[in-house]
């Protein structure tokens, strides 16, 4: 899978697999731009006895985004929700894929171009979402919570 001629020239591998409804099949944060960041969430999951709790979610260091996709290959995207931004700059897309324990969050810019999407294998499909001010609370499938401060510069 490679780049193609789009309306500014190139358009990425992320961008591709998300207008195809898909995305990579390994956690992490990716950008429209092909860069990515290691991404961290270790459960709970579904049956996890602590299941109804906060969900870890934390970000390491680059990732090789075109090995990513290269040696784990790719799933299809199941969208659950897609709900505003409070601050009408976009929305927040979300749900998950595979067998029920992969979650994916998305944020998408006013054009409904992709801002960034986040692949989770442990953390359940995320089913909504509820904003407090710039923080966006999701919950997956299992009522666990992912809390988020969208205006961190990772997420903006």
């Amino acid at each position: 899978m490679g780049p193609f001629d789009g309306q500014d020239g190139v358009v990425g591998m992320i961008e591709q697999l998300w207008a195809a409804e898909e995305m990579p099949f390994h956690d992490g944060l990716y950008r429209p731009d092909d860069t990515g960041r290691e991404l961290y969430v270790d459960g709970p999951g579904a049956y996890h006895p602590d299941a109804g709790q906060p969900i870890p979610f934390r970000l390491g260091g680059p990732l090789d985004v075109a090995r990513a996709i290269e040696e784990e290959g790719i799933i299809e995207v199941n969208t659950y929700f897609e709900s505003a931004l409070p601050d009408g700059s976009g929305w927040m897309s979300g749900g998950g894929s595979g067998m029920g324990n992969i979650g994916y969050l998305a944020r998408i810019g006013t054009d409904r171009s992709l801002r960034w999407l986040a692949v989770m294998f442990c953390s359940n499909p995320f089913a909504g979402v509820h904003h407090e001010g710039a923080t966006a609370v999701f919950t997956n499938d299992w009522n666990n919570r992912l809390t988020l401060d969208l205006t961190a510069p990772e997420l903006a």
